[in-house]
Order: C-alpha cells, then sequence, then structure tokens
C-alpha cells in the first residue's frame, strides 16, 4: 500500500534560509514595534523569546498581548518579491511530481503564503490538500507543530491512519512528536547542511546532523531519496 505524504514547506521542499527566513523574521519585529509601540531591539528580542519559547512567535502574541492570528499572518507574510527567492533544486521538484502516493502539506505557516511558495514552485498540483497554521486549533487553541493534539485532531479530520503516513520534515521536534502517534518520520536536512554556520539559533541548534534520534526512522538530504521508501 502506497504511503500517505505530509510535507513541510520551509527547510524541507525549498531553501527557505536562504532568504525567506531572514525577511519573515524583520516583518514580525516590524509588527511588534508596530502594534506593541516597542523599540526595534525590545520588539526584535520578544520575537525571538516567544518564538524559543513556544515555537512560534504568534502563540505569545495571541496569548499575552491579544494579537489576532489572522491579522498577524496576513500582515508579517506579505513579502513582495518573494517567488524571485525561492530556491528548490530541479531534481528534488521532479522526484517529488513522480514520488507515488497521496500528498499534503502540513506547514506551520499560513495557507495564502504556502499556496504562493507552492505555485511558485511549480508543485502545487502534486498536493491533495494544504494543511496550514489556520488549521491547527484545538478547542479554540491555536496549536501548531510540534502539538500532538492538533496533529492527532488533522489525522482524525483528513482520515489518514498515522501508520501508512510518512512525515519529511527539518524540525526534529515535530517528527517526535508525529513518531509519538506512529506516523514514520523522515528528517530533511539538505538546507540544515548547507546554512548550519549562518543560522546558529535554528531549531536544530546543538542537534548533531550525523545521528538519528530514535524518533527519525530516516535522514534524508534530498527528495529523491523517498522513491527508495518501502
Amino acid at each position: 500500500m502506497k504511503p500517505i505524504w505530509l510535507f513541510d514547506l520551509d527547510n524541507t521542499l525549498h531553501d527557505a534560509s536562504h532568504a525567506v527566513f531572514g525577511r519573515l523574521n524583520g516583518s514580525m519585529t516590524d509588527y511588534i514595534e508596530q502594534q506593541l509601540g516597542l523599540p526595534r531591539p525590545e520588539a526584535d528580542a520578544l520575537r525571538l523569546h516567544y518564538w524559543r519559547r513556544y515555537g512560534a512567535t504568534l502563540l505569545g502574541l495571541e496569548r499575552h498581548h491579544g494579537v489576532r492570528a489572522a491579522h498577524f499572518l496576513a500582515q508579517t507574510h506579505t513579502l513582495p518579491g518573494l517567488e524571485a527567492d525561492l530556491r528548490m533544486p530541479p531534481a528534488d521538484r521532479e522526484a517529488l511530481k513522480r514520488l507515488p502516493g497521496r500528498k499534503f502539506l502540513l506547514t506551520n505557516a499560513p495557507a495564502a503564503y504556502a499556496k504562493r511558495v507552492l505555485t511558485a514552485l511549480d508543485l502545487a498540483s502534486c498536493f491533495e490538500g494544504i494543511i496550514a497554521i489556520e488549521h491547527m486549533r484545538v478547542f479554540g487553541d491555536l496549536r501548531p507543530k510540534p502539538d500532538v493534539r492538533s496533529l492527532r485532531a488533522i489525522l482524525a479530520r483528513h482520515r489518514l491512519p498515522a501508520h501508512r503516513c510518512v512525515l519529511v520534515e527539518d524540525t526534529v521536534a515535530n517528527l517526535k512528536s508525529a513518531r509519538r502517534l506512529g506516523v514514520r518520520t523522515v528528517w530533511m536536512q539538505h538546507y540544515l547542511h548547507s546554512h548550519r554556520s549562518r543560522n546558529p539559533h535554528g531549531p536544530e541548534a546543538g542537534i548533531s546532523l550525523h545521528g538519528r534520534p530514535p524518533w527519525v526512522c530516516a535522514r534524508i538530504r534530498s527528495l529523491r531519496s523517498l522513491h527508495a521508501w518501502p
């Protein structure tokens, strides 16, 4: 039986560390500076603090400052000229298009941004659905990856049996929670290797890229490797 693929977006399908993450961080700092009336250094520190504490800056802003998620996501992900900054190896694009099985995008980014990136990368037709951060509420609370409750609800909503699903993702914390539910896990390391020296505070800071945590079923550096999946 063919796998059901759940793909992360940024730094899994494309090289977000090249330009996108830096622009997003600046855009989020701009938002905090404007909405909370903070000096820029304090706004940037708060952005980073909430990201480290909650795994997403938005969660801290929503919980502690009453920021509306929809407004934050729309304002911070506008990113004019985004398409020109997107990078993806052509071989990975073709490998993804030829990969057998159902495919869903599972991202902590907003749906509009995800659709825009997929369209620019010529990948929109590959995916049966986009599961974005707006779809990750549990009992009214926003719970993006790596929240286990949210992932369990997503699998149930889309009638996706966990044992048939494979999550391909660059963030090991997200893989860990997926594995707890019986989802098979693939750690995409291509862009982590490429940008490790330039991104020492990223989500994999302090984690060896050479080892394989017990909740990771496989490590890859190219989407072409997925064609060898049993």
